[in-house]
């Protein structure tokens, strides 16, 4: 049985490695640890089985530009190899998103695969004028779910993600 909790202190080595599998050892392990330390506003969840972290999913501030509009990007989202296509990253997305939905969180932002992430209500956020940081994002892959359209600014803008992001991409 899959549980959903907030990460805890005691789960951090293991989120490194489960990123270091899911990830093939690329720059997201070491991204989430450097997040955990300068971001006090990260919100993270981690799914436990039979006390087995074996899933891990990462939220950190993203502002629009020339606005005060600040909301959350989802990144990264991690299961291990061995737990994959059971459902387990779904729960994690559907947690967090309710999670965040509950706490007033105006808009949520996601750079991943456009054929995942739209099944959670996110759409390409160029429908709100919203644009990434990073040149060459394709339009389909640079997603937001909206919870209040009031917080967008009406000329949209450029998205920006937390300086640690630059080093991870």
């Amino acid at each position: 049985m899959i549980e959903i909790r907030e990460e805890k202190p005691e789960d951090r080595d293991a989120i490194h490695r489960l990123n270091l599998a899911a990830f093939n050892k690329g720059p997201e392990a070491a991204l989430v640890d450097r997040l955990r330390i300068n971001c006090e506003e990260y919100i993270a969840f981690v799914a436990v089985e039979n006390g087995t972290v074996v899933g891990h999913i990462l939220f950190t501030p993203v502002t629009i530009d020339a606005s005060d509009s600040v909301g959350m990007g989802l990144a990264p989202m991690a299961v291990l190899p061995s737990h994959q296509k059971k459902g387990i990253g779904s729960r994690l997305v559907h947690h967090g998103l309710a999670y965040l939905h509950k706490s007033s969180c105006p808009f949520v932002i996601v750079l991943g695969h456009a054929e995942y992430y739209p099944r959670f209500g996110f759409e390409v956020a160029s429908n709100y004028k919203l644009r990434s940081q990073w040149e060459g994002v394709p339009d389909q892959v640079f997603m937001a779910i909206v919870f209040n359209k009031a917080a967008l600014p009406k000329q949209g803008g450029v998205v920006r993600y937390r300086e640690e992001f630059n080093d991870a991409l």
